[in-house]
């Protein structure tokens, strides 16, 4: 499965769970479950790169993403037997990072809310509108979501998964992903049209969606 991701800049590295790499995960975890220190080597490359782009998309603090797949894979490898196989390798292994990434992110928050307000100067200029403008205003919109609702976004349209895995790895209802991701865009919607300002395009279709829903 290809992810569908709300940008193009190509941030995260595709994840590709075919039978063939899920089965090899699933081979890797055995092996660790045995102690297999190659097997942990490997699926801790696997699993690197694309952990480290998503949680630095998430806290902007390099450091902090290292100490969230620190935490992560520490757990892997004192957990690996408590994986049953109910879920892929993948799901299993971001549900912990998500764990780890929420409690991050909520300790960071006052950290996180500084950045906010001095990136958010550098919308009163007066230069031309740009896509890429338009992808800052995006990252400083989802700064302001609730932690729960911003992961979602990030794992369904990052990463790709599926409501039902998202599900999994946060470990609630589906309803409740399909709730937090359809508040999360109705923000969004909103949020956009503010950050850019008046007389700068909003993204196509956003202002005439926000000013439906303050008629209703």
């Amino acid at each position: 499965m290809k992810p569908t991701s709300y940008s193009d800049r190509g941030m995260v590295e595709p994840t590709y769970r075919g039978s063939a790499s899920v089965a090899r995960e699933v081979d890797l975890m055995a092996r660790i479950a045995n102690g297999d220190r190659k097997a942990f080597e490997e699926l801790y490359n696997l699993y690197h790169r694309r952990m480290a782009r998503f949680l630095t998309r998430l806290t902007h603090r390099f450091d902090l993403a290292e100490e969230v797949i620190n935490d992560t894979f520490w757990v892997v490898w004192r957990k690996a037997r408590d994986f049953r196989g109910d879920s892929q390798p993948s799901t299993w292994i971001l549900g912990i990072a998500y764990r780890k990434a929420r409690n991050a992110l909520r300790s960071s928050a006052r950290f996180g809310r500084q950045n906010l307000e001095a990136e958010s100067l550098a919308l009163t200029s007066d230069e031309p509108f740009r896509t890429e403008e338009l992808r800052d205003w995006l990252e400083q919109a989802l700064e302001q979501l609730p932690v729960e609702q911003r992961l979602g976004v990030e794992l369904c349209y990052e990463l790709g998964y599926s409501c039902e895995e998202i599900a999994t790895i946060m470990g609630c209802p589906v309803n409740t992903v399909k709730t937090r991701l359809f508040h999360a865009r109705a923000k969004l919607q909103k949020l956009l049209p503010q950050l850019a300002g008046a007389g700068v395009p909003a993204p196509h279709g956003a202002g005439r969606q926000a000013a439906q829903e303050r008629q209703s």
